[in-house]
């Protein structure tokens, strides 16, 4: 069975850091894109990073230069690194990655960023 499972939210000042982990299991994980997501009341759902088994990066024009995806197989876990956070960044963020037409999301969580 495939799961996937965020941590690292919470509660930041603006100007703060946090570090997102995604672990995946029941996967080949080394194989797949994984991706970030995210997702604040009464907005669509964000693609805010992307990450290629071969290590290539996306980022959404508005977290580039302050958010950083990475991951390491061994341990079949994604990251996201968020720094210089905005309170726009606040939202559940969603790990990801898609198989054929099928896509596959943790349970979010939550960052907020306020004063």
């Amino acid at each position: 069975q495939v799961q996937l499972v965020e941590s690292g939210g919470g509660l930041v000042q603006p100007g703060g850091s946090l570090r997102l982990s995604c672990a995946a299991s029941g996967i080949s994980f080394s194989i797949y894109v994984m991706n970030w997501y995210r997702q604040a009341p009464g907005k669509q759902r964000e693609l805010v990073a992307t990450i290629r088994s071969g290590r290539t990066t996306i980022y959404a024009d508005s977290v580039k230069g302050r958010f950083t995806i990475s991951r390491d197989n061994a341990k079949n876990t994604a990251y996201l690194q968020m720094n210089n956070l905005k309170p726009d960044d606040t939202a559940i963020y969603y790990c990801n990655f898609n198989s054929g037409a099928k896509s596959y999301w943790g349970q979010g969580t939550q960052v907020t960023v306020s004063s």
